[in-house]
Order: structure tokens, then C-alpha cells, then sequence
């Protein structure tokens, strides 16, 4: 029998926070597209690289865990990175929840 369903990633373009868990450092970026299993995000030209990093991104009404499996420069000298979603532990929740609240936003 074959599979009918697939994943498709669908435009959302707002602006978002990447916060980079092992930091706790701040970003606003702009994310492009969405799908239950990952997410397309820009990030400005003096971005830090954080390819390889656990990230949580916030965006409107989604928070997303994730690993930043790619990170790319654009002509525009800015950031592509994209991310593949992660489940939630008790851990990154706690420190969803105590640790990002209290913290300041870097613009990026």
C-alpha cells in the first residue's frame, strides 16, 4: 500500500526568536517556511554561527525545539538556517519556562 500522506513545508513568514540553549543568547530573526518537522529561518548578516546548536524558536504562537542542521551565507551577506524539530524533554522545558523569561533580546 502507498503512502498517501507527506509532510510539505508551507510559507510563515514572521519574526521570531532563536534562543541558542546552551547560551541562552537571543536573536530575532525571520522565519520563511514551517512543517511539523522542521523550519526554514533568515537570519541577518551579523548572526553568530550556530549550526550544530539546540535551539528554541518562538514565533507567534509556535515554540519549536530544534537542532540547526544547516546554516548557509547568502549573496545579501545574510543567514539561511534550517532547523529540524526535536520532542520536548522535562529539561527544556524548565529551562523554557525559568531560564528565557528574565533574559533580554539581542537584535542580531
Amino acid at each position: 500500500m502507498e503512502e498517501r500522506r507527506k509532510i510539505d513545508r508551507v510559507k510563515y513568514p514572521r519574526k521570531c526568536v532563536i534562543v541558542v540553549c546552551e547560551t541562552g543568547d537571543s536573536y530575532v530573526a525571520e522565519t520563511d517556511n514551517v512543517s511539523p518537522l522542521g523550519m526554514a529561518i533568515k537570519m541577518p548578516a551579523d548572526a553568530p554561527i550556530i549550526e550544530g546548536k539546540d535551539v528554541i524558536i518562538v514565533a507567534d504562537t509556535l515554540i519549536m525545539y530544534a537542532d540547526v542542521n544547516r546554516q548557509v551565507k547568502v549573496e545579501d551577506g545574510s543567514f539561511e538556517i534550517g532547523v529540524g524539530a526535536r520532542k520536548f524533554t522535562p529539561e527544556v522545558l524548565e529551562f523554557l519556562f525559568k531560564s528565557i523569561g528574565g533574559k533580554e533580546i539581542t537584535e542580531a
